[in-house]
């Protein structure tokens, strides 16, 4: 009797061993899943949703507790801007709303005056310069402030940018006098990584609020790297319109002791300036298959004073050449008082001949005037023979047949 007894309770021992080992080992695993760097080049967290894979079977997908947050604030010191690395999430980030830098946790309270304050702890002397006073000029000119954050991740090898906001951008839109801004940013001077926000419709001053989060890149590169952040306004009926940029060398610039908050005046973009006749968008596409060429004449901007009252009244005139004789004529509507037209509209010319070797369209800008001869304001003149734009735009829809390519051009003295 007593040999059954014995047998059993060395099995149930066994059983009981066997089990706790299975369950060690499967923690061992599931731990080492975890701490493994992310195959990715950025994650990218919007408002806050992280999209990172270990995160999406998470209960706290949408942010931080907000009691938690709470507790954290009261034993923190206000003026610090030093983050904990034992604070951060998994994916090797800080919460999004960090109480060491604001003791609200919205963001959009936070006026310009508040941030300028606080990043002078952090912010070295060197990184301050482009904050001076602006001169008369510069004011009248003014487009805008870009706020944003940087840091890095020492335990991740990541380099981590919040793109917070922009605030008194222009309008980009005459008739609503708004803009639908977005920005793009890339990496300098390599060029590997480039990232976009979306598109925030009909605004001047957009929160934006994303974070990207690149891998791989060593904390001894940091100070070779340039951040160009690019402010563009949605255009759906052309290419897209460029409010400015910001260009920030990270030479000089500390992220050892935590996150980084920053802003910058937003400058002109460093391209060719008109040649003073105004500018034209013209959208072209060639159909091989119905041997036809669409033109669309889309936006005139910048167009010169020439009426009495400092205003145009200015259309186009689009004239078609076969082997230098004009073959066709189309003319646009009238837009009354403005040095900026909108037109939109579109002309659809047969080719006498195959391709458009032998095709040349000339645009005329004019002032319509009653009272005697309407004026040229500007010529432009598209073919395989023109230079510039001009030649680089006629050389795409040739190359690219049955696609809509939209450019801008400078005009030229009619």
């Amino acid at each position: 009797d007593e040999i059954p007894t014995v047998v059993g309770i060395f099995s149930a021992f066994g059983l009981v061993f066997s089990v706790s080992l299975f369950a060690w080992i499967c923690c061992q695993r599931k731990s080492s899943k975890s701490n493994k760097t992310p195959p990715y080049k950025f994650v990218h967290v919007l408002k806050g949703v992280d999209i990172y894979p270990e995160n999406l079977n998470s209960k706290k997908k949408f942010g931080a507790d907000d009691k938690n947050e709470a507790k954290s604030k009261s034993s923190m010191p206000k003026n610090s801007l030093h983050l904990d690395l034992e604070k951060r999430d998994l994916n090797g980030n800080f919460p999004k709303t960090s109480p060491k830098i604001q003791s609200s946790p919205d963001l959009e309270n936070l006026s310009p005056k508040h941030f300028a304050e606080r990043k002078k702890d952090s912010v070295s002397p060197d990184s301050l310069k482009s904050i001076t006073s602006l001169s008369s000029e510069d004011k009248q000119d003014k487009l805008g402030t870009l706020f944003f954050s940087l840091e890095y991740n020492f335990e991740k090898k990541a380099f981590v940018v919040n793109i917070k906001e922009a605030r008194g951008l222009p309008a980009m839109d005459e008739q609503s006098m708004t803009s639908d801004p977005y920005i793009k940013m890339t990496i300098l001077p390599e060029k590997k990584h480039k990232v976009k926000t979306r598109v925030l419709r009909k605004t001047l001053d957009p929160a934006f609020d994303e974070t990207f989060t690149f891998y791989g890149i060593p904390y001894s590169q940091i100070q070779d790297l340039t951040l160009h952040f690019m402010i563009l306004s949605f255009d759906r009926f052309s290419r897209d319109d460029v409010i400015g940029e910001v260009l920030i060398p990270l030479a000089g610039i500390e992220l050892s002791e935590g996150r980084l908050l920053m802003d910058r005046e937003i400058i002109k973009r460093n391209v060719r300036k008109s040649s003073g006749r105004g500018e034209l968008l013209i959208s072209l596409c060639y159909q091989s298959t119905t041997n036809t060429l669409t033109v669309v004449v889309l936006k005139a901007r910048h167009l010169p004073k020439s009426d009495v009252s400092g205003l145009s009244d200015p259309y186009v005139k689009v004239n078609l050449y076969h082997a230098k004789k004009r073959i066709s004529k189309k003319k646009t509507h009238v837009k009354k008082c403005t040095p900026n037209a909108v037109f939109n509209e579109l002309f659809v010319f047969d080719i006498p001949c195959e391709g458009l070797d032998d095709i040349t369209i000339e645009f005329l800008v004019l002032d319509s005037d009653r009272g005697s001869r309407n004026e040229v304001i500007g010529r432009l003149t598209l073919g395989s023979s023109a230079e510039g734009t001009a030649g680089e735009h006629w050389k795409e829809i040739c190359e690219y047949p049955r696609r809509q390519i939209a450019k801008w051009h400078m005009l030229c003295d009619g």
